[in-house]
């Protein structure tokens, strides 16, 4: 079956980086587009990135972009999602996804199959 893995997780303070990533198995990887969502404390999940099967194009959140980057290891079936300059706003359960086909990169109901999460808590 298929199943997403999130690591890099955990507690960190303003301004430092993070390197989150998800491992994938039981699927054919370079299919698949992946994203990553987050759901902070008492907040809806939202989109924060994106990475194209195809092209490789990458689109993010308005709330992270220049300051997080996503990329992907087709020969590893692994997702990467860069953080820098952590703010605690940024402070969630970050979840990886993938998507098959066409649908907004930016809509979780595109996408098919999702990690159990990983937690973001950056905290001075």
């Amino acid at each position: 079956q298929v199943q997403l893995l999130e690591s890099g997780g955990g507690l960190v303070q303003p301004g430092v980086s993070l390197r989150l990533s998800c491992a994938a198995s039981g699927l054919t990887f370079r299919r698949y587009s992946m994203g990553w969502f987050r759901q902070g404390p008492g907040k809806l999940r939202e989109f924060v990135a994106a990475i194209w099967w195809s092209t490789s194009t990458s689109s993010y959140a308005v709330s992270v972009k220049g300051r997080f980057t996503i990329s992907r290891d087709n020969a590893k079936n692994t997702v990467y999602m860069q953080m820098n300059s952590l703010k605690p706003e940024d402070t969630a359960v970050y979840y990886c996804a993938a998507k098959y086909g066409s649908g907004s990169d930016k809509d979780a109901e595109s996408y098919g199959y999702w990690g159990q999460g990983t937690q973001v808590t950056v905290s001075s």
